[in-house]
This record gives C-alpha cells, sequence and structure tokens, in this order.
C-alpha cells in the first residue's frame, strides 16, 4: 500500500519531499527525481545485501539452464545441430522474416528523404532469386566485433530527419570469435546473411572468415581461457600483425589462453612479459580462418573463468556500463538496453536471447507474467519483492532490480530517457537520459496518466 500511495501522489499532486527538487517551470530539471549521490556507487547496493557473496546459480546449474535454452527457446539457434545442407525455403525464410522494406518514408542521417529507388536497390541486393534449392552448410567465425543489418547495406535510415539516433536497419553486433553459419551472400558480394546463436542477419564478409565446423566449435570449448570482465578489452596495438592489433573484446567474451610458448619468444614484436598471450580468429586474403597469437595487456580486466554469478558479483558487473551512451542494436560501439542485461549475464557463462521480445517471454527462467487484469497493486508488490537482477519488463525495455532504498524499488538500464510529474500541473518532463543510469522505478511515467509501473508485463528472475 506504501508503494500506491507514493505512486497516486505523483500522478495527483507529488509529495511534498520530491516537490521541493521539482523545478520551477521553463527551467530544466536538475536531475533524476529521487536520485542521490550515494545511489550511483556499487557499494552502496552491495552494502544492503544481506548475503552478497553467496551464489545464486552454480556452473552446473548455469550449464543446465543454457542446454534447456538452446533446446526449448526458439529464438536461440543451435548451429552445431543444423543439418549438413540447407534447404533453399529455409534460407529465404530467414532472410524474410528478419526484415521487409519500410513502406513509410525514411531519412538518412542528414535528414533527406531517402528515395523510394534506392531502398529498392538496397532490397534487391539480397539477391533473393539466387539462393539455391540445396546447399552445403558453411561456417565462419567473426574476426571483429561488427555490426548485425537488417539488410546489406551501410546505409542508415531513421523514422523522422531529426532522430538520427535509433537506425533502423540496425539489428545487433557479433564479437571476435562467435561461431556463425553463412547462409548467403549478397548481389554486390560484399555482405554474408549469417545465422549465429541468438540472431540472424547480414555482416559485412570483411568480418567473417570461413572454415570448417569441427574448428570452428572446437574454439568455444578450448582450454586454458580467459574471459573478460571488464566492459571492454582490448588486445595491443601491433604494426607486426595488423590483424590481431587493437582488437575489442566485450564483456563476457571467451578466448584460449596460449601456454608452454619458448623463453624469451617475441609475440608480435614484444616479449610478453606483462601481457596474457591469447589465440584469436583471423581472415585470410581467401576468406579462410585460421588463429594467430595476440597480446592482452595484464592491466585489463579479465578473469581466468565465468565469474561466481552473486548478487554482489550481479551489482559491479552493472556498474561498469555506468554513463556508457545507449547504443540502438549495439550501434554507437556501445549496446542497448537487452544488450545490456544479456552482456552482464554473459560475464557468468549465462545465455539468454538477444531482444527484450524474446527475453521478456522465453519459458526457460524463473518468469512472473503480468497481463491486463493483474492490477496496480500487482505490479507494485512483485516490485516490492524484487530480487537483485531481476529483470523488469515493459514493451520495447528491460530494466535490471539493484535493491531498494527506503523501500523503493531501484533498477539500473540502458535508456533512451524517462519522463515524470514535476509538478500539480501534469505536465510530464522528459529526461534525454541516453546512456546506462540508475532511477527510481515508482516516479516513472508512460504518459500523464500512466505509471510505467502499470505496463509491466513481466518480471524474469534468473534463479531457481
Amino acid at each position: 500500500m506504501r508503494f500506491a500511495v507514493l505512486l497516486l501522489g505523483l500522478v495527483l499532486a507529488l509529495p511534498g519531499s520530491l516537490a521541493a527538487r521539482a523545478p520551477a517551470a521553463g527551467t530544466p530539471p536538475p536531475g533524476v527525481p529521487g536520485l542521490v549521490e550515494a545511489h550511483l556507487s556499487p557499494d552502496h547496493w552491495i552494502a544492503d545485501l544481506a548475503e552478497p557473496d553467496r551464489v545464486v546459480l552454480t556452473p552446473e546449474q548455469i550449464a543446465a539452464q543454457n542446454a534447456r535454452m538452446v533446446s526449448e527457446d526458439d529464438s536461440i539457434h543451435d548451429l552445431e545441430a543444423l543439418p549438413a545442407r540447407l534447404g533453399g525455403a529455409q534460407v529465404r525464410g530467414w532472410i524474410e522474416d528478419l526484415a521487409g522494406l519500410p513502406e513509410r518514408r525514411m531519412y538518412d542521417a542528414e535528414g533527406n528523404e531517402v528515395a523510394a529507388q534506392t531502398l529498392a536497390g538496397i532490397g534487391a541486393n539480397r539477391a533473393l532469386d539466387a539462393v539455391p534449392a540445396d546447399q552445403a552448410t558453411r561456417y565462419g567465425m567473426t574476426v571483429r566485433r561488427a555490426d548485425l543489418r537488417a539488410f546489406p547495406t551501410r546505409l542508415r535510415v531513421f523514422n523522422s530527419p531529426g532522430n538520427s539516433d535509433i537506425d533502423r536497419f540496425q539489428e545487433s553486433a557479433l564479437f571476435p570469435g562467435d561461431p556463425v553459419v553463412i547462409a548467403h551472400e549478397s548481389g554486390d558480394g560484399e555482405w554474408y546473411f549469417v545465422v549465429s546463436q541468438r540472431y540472424a542477419a547480414w555482416i559485412e564478409k570483411q568480418y567473417v572468415a570461413e572454415g570448417g565446423k569441427e574448428e570452428v566449435f572446437a574454439r568455444g570449448t578450448a582450454e586454458p581461457f580467459l574471459v573478460v570482465t571488464g566492459t571492454t578489452a582490448s588486445t595491443v596495438y601491433t604494426p607486426e600483425n595488423p590483424r590481431v592489433s587493437e582488437v575489442q573484446l566485450e564483456m563476457g567474451v571467451r578466448v584460449p589462453v596460449l601456454e608452454g610458448l619458448p623463453a624469451g619468444e617475441r609475440i608480435n614484436g614484444q616479449v610478453p612479459a606483462a601481457h596474457h598471450v591469447v589465440e584469436l580468429p583471423v581472415r585470410g586474403d581467401d576468406g579462410t580462418l585460421s588463429f594467430e597469437p595476440a597480446l592482452l595487456p595484464r592491466s585489463a580486466d579479465v578473469a581466468d573463468d565465468y565469474l561466481p554469478m552473486t548478487e554482489a558479483n550481479i551489482i559491479r558487473q552493472a556498474f561498469k556500463f555506468l554513463g556508457e551512451r545507449y547504443g540502438w542494436g549495439h550501434s554507437y560501439n556501445a549496446r542497448d538496453c537487452s544488450g545490456f542485461v544479456s552482456e552482464i549475464y554473459r560475464s557468468f557463462g549465462v545465455l539468454i536471447p538477444r531482444n527484450t521480445s524474446r527475453q521478456s517471454i522465453t519459458p526457460v527462467l524463473n518468469r512472473l507474467a503480468f497481463s491486463d487484469e493483474d492490477d496496480h497493486d500487482a505490479r507494485i508488490a512483485a516490485l516490492a519483492d524484487a530480487y537483485v537482477g531481476d529483470l523488469v519488463y515493459i514493451p520495447g525495455h528491460v530494466m535490471m532490480v539493484i535493491g531498494h532504498a527506503d523501500g523503493e524499488p531501484f533498477v539500473i538500464h540502458d535508456t533512451s530517457g524517462m519522463s515524470w510529474l514535476p509538478d500539480p500541473d501534469g505536465e510530464l518532463v522528459r529526461l534525454g537520459l541516453n546512456g546506462v543510469v540508475v532511477t527510481p522505478v515508482l516516479p516513472m511515467m508512460s504518459n500523464a496518466t500512466t505509471p510505467t509501473t502499470d505496463r509491466i508485463t513481466s518480471i524474469q528472475r534468473i534463479r531457481p
């Protein structure tokens, strides 16, 4: 009831404590309502935990959950289980199910309308008529972080001239070492349509090296290995081998370590006394896959195994992204809301679907679903009982619970912004946060009469 009263007060007239912080008419808001400096420190939230270092899911439980994810969630592709040959209908289905050409007006990054002829040419570049009736299944591996696109084009397109953040052709990204099935090639010969574990889309050919099935999948179980536990880690610059120079590895990426090298042997011009020697995939001039050593500084934020999945570690991993710019579909060398939470959990070895639409409904996780029959109080009660790491979904967005302050639920999320009611006049203020932020949930409004809490569709709990 306390939460219901607080939220009702926000809709009708802000409580005095918040009203005192509300901006005067015509002045910019000072920031997120209810947020104080202490909330921006992971230590603040960890200190409130009863058992911060208790393991939530063991490695064995995570492995079993991942196996269920592969077998039970149809958004996850089991690449190793695909047949030796792919039928043309399946390949065309993958391509056509990804996206259809926009029927509305679209604009480029300069605000110019994209000509219908240009869009038609982009669609034709998919070369659907060239998909064979039957083909051998080909395998490859991503060698650099690379965009996954709805169509085989670098053209960025937007719904309106003033919106240049949400590129409607941007889907996701793949990272070095990600295995793929190469299903088709664009008409201009510059793009592959690939199927990865969590997504099927177009990628520039220069970022994919083709190899045999065995060598592609053997890398995922190679030992010893390192896991990137920072937001990113990059190999050192090396003019001797540009193919492994300054390769960016994202949180949760697993990379094999080379051991037993002769003492004093140089790797790419350096004796690796202050480095990890890792093995990276590279693309040859003929497009084929091979592996070469690279140097990862000892200062990099990495671990020799996936991190223990504890509440303290969930909070620490999430806060490493605090302040990063929002990147729709992993654009801007960043990530969006669903990419943010999936990379946090990947640092523990946990597999979840790529997009919020799939994450929110996957049957594999411990899901609490809400429908129109669930009232406001039911959602408030669920938030009051939420655990650290719970994922809260509204249409098109996901937030991660980090704890409660004075009984109020707080989340960390990667968001374009939030709205709230600053005064009794009912005028919404939109905060263009555009990044990873900490916010309370209850003050958030979808419009002048609808609290964001009333739009919660599910809470996914990644624990027993």
